[in-house]
């Protein structure tokens, strides 16, 4: 559909990493709306880096009068960040027998990041979508984790063919975190991330501010 730089590109993997162990924190804790979909025992979903997480208040204070935004999933422990990976990786070779490995992780990726690479197992990212001050979400042109073939392509955040409302959502959405320091994997519009590896390369650093971690908040 476009033209973007997947997470499994070599370039992402060939960004350094100079983590300096800054702390997780729980978004709940800080005043955030969290969804529980995505719940997990150990609340794990409701952490993000503390850099992250100072960036993404910057972000709801940009957002229109009247919405807010709904924190579904931040940090995934990277064990459950595998299980996604491979799960969808055999779903594809399903569908797709002839592609070769290289291909099914290249196509794997433009869903679910590679476990070593992956933007949630560092505590930089995170999946959110618009609401209203009732928690009432907005339509956002697909629902939260549609896959690129369940939603023929419409998970791509520029994908042609929205309602117009949605597609003026998403562009809030993005206007928002972007101002905010974030940078949008183009797959899913749902996604954003700061201080990982796919964020230095998009925003040309030298290296990135957060690997994968299994850190506790503090």
């Amino acid at each position: 559909m476009q033209d973007v730089v997947l997470m499994g590109d070599s370039r992402v993997a060939g960004i350094p990493v100079r983590d300096e162990g800054e702390r997780l924190v729980d978004l709940a804790e800080a005043g955030f709306r969290v969804d529980g979909r995505c719940a997990d025992p150990e609340g794990a979903y409701r952490l993000l880096r503390e850099g992250a997480a100072e960036r993404l208040a910057r972000a709801e204070k940009l957002l229109p009068r009247g919405l807010r935004l709904l924190v579904v999933e931040g940090y995934r422990p990277l064990e459950l960040q595998r299980r996604y990976f491979e799960e969808y990786r055999d779903e594809l070779a399903k569908l797709h027998p002839d592609y070769s490995p290289d291909q099914l992780r290249t196509a794997a990726s433009r869903y679910v990041s590679p476990p070593e690479l992956a933007p949630h197992s560092a505590g930089a990212a995170i999946d959110l979508t618009l609401c209203e001050a009732d928690g009432a979400e907005l339509d956002m042109g697909t629902r939260m984790n549609a896959s690129p073939e369940e939603s023929e392509g419409r998970c791509y955040t520029d994908a042609p063919g929205l309602d117009p409302r949605a597609a003026e959502n998403r562009a809030i959405l993005v206007e928002a975190m972007h101002s905010a320091g974030f940078v949008n994997y183009p797959t899913e519009w749902w996604h954003f991330s700061y201080g990982d590896r796919y964020w230095a390369l998009l925003t040309k650093r030298q290296s990135a501010l957060y690997g994968v971690t299994t850190a506790e908040p503090r």
